[in-house]
């Protein structure tokens, strides 16, 4: 008799249990591939292509839950998927090119599927970009293009939010799309801009007026917004900003250092965001600020993982720009890790160099 014919006493499918025949692939029962990784929280061998257990249904840690860089010179970020979210859907890139610091990070948008593609696949394409000396301008534009491939349609269209750092010689050149925030952190004065005049706003087409990305979790920030850019003719790319008053610049922090808001956010005044990268979004520009800090300090880039938790927040004074960046992550996990967290900290001056 040909045994392999019957099914193993002994061999059973992990996800429905029926009994499985010797070299099978799948479980005629249900379809499971038998072979699957094992589960880390039931042990079961019945993880799917998505990383779900089919049995206990638990998500499977990846490499994006929680990851660390560091460069040389200090530049160091953590990014983590916080307290309630399944995954994170927040992406970070970090280089040096020996004469430039390049950092770049995305907030994948909640509402939107697939947004940790999304977030990835921007800050991968921006950086790479800025890292072979593209404009900051350009990086923006290829990194919104790179997003808007992914979808399938408008209704299948991943989004996310943007915001990058060039540091070179002292200067900082910062563009951005959404809420994703930077900051200056220093005991010394903000730092000032080197011209007024290149600080610009997004112009587009008109984007459809009742148009908001509700990312889950936003807040209201406080800050003064405009919802959409003020019309111009199609040649007009930019328009100047000039100097911020005072309401709009807001310290995140009282004590030895503080930390001033060095973009803005756009959001509605319930928090919605109002601009992203995306293709239900179509011809998204960013602001581009470029500033020269007077004193040591650090450049804060980070999430609104992080920033919603700031008010009344002391940062840390001491230790390593990764050391206080864990320090940042866990201020914002004690406080409730409601969303993805990241946070890139680079040195300027003697700042913990």
């Amino acid at each position: 008799m040909d045994d392999t014919a019957a099914p193993k006493a002994d061999v059973r499918c992990p996800v429905c249990e029926t009994p499985v025949f010797a070299g099978d692939s799948f479980c005629e029962a249900c379809g499971h591939p038998l072979g699957a990784p094992a589960c880390t929280s039931c042990g079961a061998p019945a993880v799917d292509a998505e990383g779900y257990c089919e049995r206990c249904g638990v998500r499977q840690p990846t490499s994006r839950d929680h990851a660390e860089l560091e460069l040389d010179g200090g530049t160091a970020g953590v990014t983590d998927k916080g307290l309630r979210r399944s995954r994170n859907e927040d992406a970070m890139a970090l280089l040096s090119t020996g004469t430039q610091t390049v950092v770049v990070v995305c907030d994948g948008v909640g509402s939107s599927p697939r947004a940790d593609e999304a977030s990835a696949a921007a800050v991968e394409t921006a950086c790479a970009a800025l890292a072979r000396g593209v404009s900051t301008e350009e990086a923006f534009g290829l990194a919104s293009r790179a997003v808007g491939k992914l979808a399938t349609s408008v209704d299948d269209a991943p989004a996310c939010t943007y915001v990058s750092a060039v540091v070179e010689g002292g200067r900082i050149t910062l563009a951005w799309a959404g809420d994703s925030r930077a900051y200056w952190l220093s005991t010394g004065p903000r730092p000032t801009r080197t011209n007024p005049s290149a600080d610009t706003q997004p112009v587009a087409t008109d984007p459809p007026a009742d148009t908001q990305r509700a990312d889950t979790g936003q807040v209201d920030t406080g800050l003064p917004t405009d919802a959409w850019p003020v019309e111009a003719e199609a040649s007009v790319d930019t328009r100047p900003v000039g100097v911020l008053p005072a309401a709009e610049i807001r310290s995140a922090v009282t004590g030895q250092i503080v930390g001033t808001q060095l973009t803005e956010d756009d959001a509605a005044p319930t928090g919605e965001i109002t601009a992203w990268l995306g293709a239900d979004y179509g011809d998204v520009r960013p602001h581009v600020r470029v500033l020269e800090p007077e004193t040591p300090g650090l450049l804060l880039v980070c999430s609104d993982g992080l920033w919603r938790y700031l008010d009344g927040y002391t940062f840390p004074s001491t230790g390593s720009p990764l050391d206080m960046a864990r320090a940042m992550l866990r201020h914002a996990l004690d406080s409730g890790g409601q969303d993805n967290v990241t946070i890139v900290l680079i040195p300027l001056g003697d700042a913990h160099g």
